[in-house]
């Protein structure tokens, strides 16, 4: 089953069972989707839909910092549990000694040196990651091993 397919599933779900806060963010994310959808002018792949959740996933940690800083607890609230709900349309993200092997690799693929070689590591690393890895961890893990090298 697809991505879109689960939502529109949980979707109906939500409405029979009335549940007020998965209906509301289900309706977010389909909105969301369509709106891709008519932008690309053909129906999402998986791929595509993950790429729309994980904005929106960034989009709400984003808020998540905003509302700690302005001590909003409702909000907190809210944000941490819309967010927990959509991570699970999302893939499971990778280990953290996965990732390392992965920029361990992406280190040895553009032959990294030094901090100045970063982005070109970020780059690969992404790309070897295939989606499933947060770009802050990737960026740590680089930083760790490209000055461990110096």
């Amino acid at each position: 089953m697809s991505i879109v397919q689960q939502i529109d599933t949980e979707l109906k779900e939500a409405m029979k069972s009335k549940s007020e806060f998965e209906l509301a963010t289900l309706r977010l994310v389909k909105t969301a989707l369509k709106n891709k959808q008519i932008e690309f002018m053909h129906e999402l792949s998986d791929e595509e839909a993950q790429t729309v959740i994980k904005s929106m996933v960034k989009q709400g940690k984003d808020a998540l910092v905003d509302f700690i800083g302005a001590g909003r607890q409702d909000l907190m609230e809210r944000q941490t549990k819309e967010l927990t709900f959509l991570e699970k349309f999302l893939p499971a993200a990778m280990g953290e000694a996965e990732l390392e092997e992965i920029c361990k690799k992406a280190i040895a693929e553009v032959e990294a040196t030094s901090a100045a070689d970063m982005g070109k590591v970020m780059g690969a690393a992404m790309k070897l990651a295939a989606g499933k890895a947060d770009g802050n961890a990737v960026k740590s893990i680089v930083q760790k091993l490209l000055s461990s090298q110096s």
